[in-house]
């Protein structure tokens, strides 16, 4: 998949994430996962953004490696909703797949990058 790909579908994931957290409820478990969740969410966008500009591979790999780090995280809060039954797992079950299958995506970029260093 190439990078103008990834940046679209990781700012859907992103906008995705964030309209789940804006219908969790007002309670203090749902304000906190709504802000974890919008945190996580919008940065594997952000940051897959800034690793297609880095000046290095090493950078690049750097970046990847905070993309994996939040959109697991992502799928951390979305599931913890589904056990807290603040949200049906019908809901996310789309969102938890999509989070796993980016995260996938980005480890075997970084590993190519590793690889080819």
């Amino acid at each position: 998949m190439d990078k103008e790909k990834l940046k679209k579908r990781t700012k859907q994931f992103a906008h995705r994430c964030v309209k789940v957290a804006l219908v969790l409820p007002n309670n203090s478990l749902g304000k906190h996962i709504r802000y974890q969740l919008i945190r996580c969410g919008t940065s594997v966008a952000a940051n897959y953004r800034a690793a297609c500009i880095a000046h290095s591979r090493a950078a690049f790999a750097a970046k990847l490696s905070t993309v994996i780090e939040e959109a697991d995280e992502s799928e951390f809060w979305i599931q913890f909703l589904v056990d807290e039954n603040q949200i049906p797992i019908t809901h996310v079950e789309t969102l938890i797949a999509e989070a796993r299958e980016l995260t996938s995506i980005f480890i075997s970029s970084r590993k190519t990058i590793q690889t080819n260093s």
